[in-house]
């Protein structure tokens, strides 16, 4: 079966695409705008743009409220979201008003962030806190990328060396259409 740009729709080569790039993480964005309401959302569009300096990257495809926050405020969190918060994560997709504070109106329990000037989800077991790097603005998309400056790290998900352990973590992730998935296997096998 080919695909090709020319004979396939916009959104019909996006619901290609999404069920093809597979697994995609979840970075379940904390932040706040100006008038200091908090907002939470998630995007599977998300990754490490850099490591020197350290820059990890979410798309808001079709602009929401989050990439807005950030422009303004020039911070957010990147909260790990695991397979307990599955239904609140889903939740805060839904597009609220931006006058709306979504913590409270899903019911999710928030910690102040250590280092931004706004809330982190408080039960993931990850949080990586964000300065405001640029926002690349790419078809009806915005690229938003932050310098970490930040991690807070559940004991109970780290390995001997400080760092999180997959299988503890238990990270969800977005797969195709209505599709939610669950950590499996985990290989390990030395860089050559």
């Amino acid at each position: 079966m080919l695909y090709d740009h020319d004979n396939t729709s916009t959104r019909d080569f996006y619901k290609l695409i999404t069920a093809s790039i597979v697994p995609r993480p979840i970075a379940w964005v904390s932040s706040r705008n100006a008038a200091g309401v908090d907002n939470l959302a998630p995007f599977s569009f998300f990754s490490v743009s850099s490591t020197d300096p350290l820059i990890v990257q979410f798309t808001a495809v079709g602009g929401k409220h989050s990439a807005d926050n950030a422009a303004a405020t020039k911070q957010y969190v990147i909260n790990v979201a695991t397979e307990p918060m599955m239904q609140q994560v889903n939740a805060t997709s839904a597009g609220f008003d931006e006058d709306i504070n979504e913590f409270e109106a899903v019911g999710v329990a928030s910690a102040p962030a250590t280092v931004v000037d706004c809330l982190r989800v408080r039960d993931s077991p990850v949080a990586i806190e964000c300065e405001l790097f640029q926002i690349l603005q790419i078809g009806n998309s915005q690229v938003v990328m932050g310098k970490v400056v930040a991690v807070t790290v559940d004991p109970a998900v780290a390995a001997a060396d400080g760092h999180p352990d997959f299988a503890k973590l238990a990270p969800m992730a977005r797969l195709g259409r209505t599709e939610w998935g669950l950590p499996s296997k985990v290989v390990e096998l030395e860089r050559p």
